[in-house]
């Protein structure tokens, strides 16, 4: 008999990351069932949150990827139904999915981000490329995955990007190039797992790089020295809590070229593919992908 009762994974949802949620839950329900667990699928693309709040569940693996799951929509409904859900709460989920008010906080708790501009239609440009400098990227300030994300290489050339992320979502960033290496960090529990580093064989660690190429090649070990690697992921672990983020997650982290780490952003509901970071990472720990499904399950909590 399962511990957890009837689990509900909830996962496919209505985003433009609904593809990748899909592949996320099926991998965590198979895992799920492949442990005892009482688990079923919901997609609330597909089913109301009145047949939700009837099915019995007492307790969620929530694996929605984006808009309607990630920002603390879901999270509101499945506090306001009493029932434990895995992740972080309201607050920090919807700040987490704002990329321009997670900078803004970890700027003012004092940790360091890229520099960066938030943009709109009578935005200066040319001044924006001339601060930043060149090469750099414009983004949605609410999507994942890389969704509406250009790197600009020409002078003149941001204003088709900016209008690309604009049909997105009405904050756009423009953010500086930072060229040391792209590396994540996840968090489980209140431990920081290994870090990985990220080395694309495309222009930047684009949607089809994350989940869908297979030249991709990810470091575990991340090959910085221990010291390094440490300060990494006590840096990660601060801007984890600083959001309120609790049970899971994963930060992005950028190096400057002297080998500074910048915090880029933060994903309260990280991907569970077989592309994913967090089961890479946890691999690397001597955790298995079930494991990693049971502990994060084991954490689930209502508020």
């Amino acid at each position: 008999m399962s511990p957890f009762g009837k689990v509900g994974v909830i996962f496919g949802g209505r985003s433009a990351e609904r593809e990748i949620s899909l592949k996320s839950g099926g991998a965590v329900l198979a895992a799920l069932l492949r442990q005892g667990v009482d688990a079923h699928a919901f997609d609330p693309a597909e089913r109301s949150l009145a047949e939700l709040a009837g099915a019995g569940f007492e307790r969620v693996f929530l694996i929605l990827h984006g808009r309607g799951g990630e920002d603390g929509t879901m999270q509101g409904a499945l506090d306001l139904m009493g029932i434990p859900y895995t992740g972080s709460g309201v607050m920090a989920s919807a700040v987490g999915m704002d990329k321009w008010r997670t900078k803004m906080i970890w700027q003012a708790a004092g940790l360091p981000v890229p520099d960066y501009a938030l943009l709109d239609d009578s935005s200066d440009f040319a001044a924006v490329e001339t601060r930043l400098g060149l090469p750099l990227f414009v983004k949605p300030a609410n999507e994942g995955s890389s969704v509406g994300i250009s790197k600009v290489k020409v002078p003149g050339s941001m204003v088709a990007a900016y209008r690309a992320a604009r049909q997105h979502d009405p904050l756009v960033l423009a953010e500086r190039f930072m060229g040391g290496g792209e590396y994540t960090v996840a968090i489980l529990g209140d431990a920081a797992l290994p870090a990985i580093r990220i080395e694309p064989m495309t222009e930047f660690y684009d949607y089809e790089a994350k989940y869908f190429r297979d030249d991709t090649r990810y470091h575990c070990p991340c090959g910085l020295p221990a010291e390094r690697e440490a300060a990494m992921q006590a840096l990660a672990k601060r801007a984890f809590q600083v959001l309120g983020c609790r049970g899971w997650g994963r930060v992005d982290v950028l190096l400057d070229t002297d080998g500074t780490p910048y915090l880029l952003e933060i994903n309260t509901a990280p991907g569970m593919t077989d592309h994913s970071l967090v089961p890479m990472a946890a691999r690397q720990a001597g955790i298995s992908f079930d494991d990693l499904c049971l502990r994060v399950l084991e954490q689930a909590r209502v508020g």
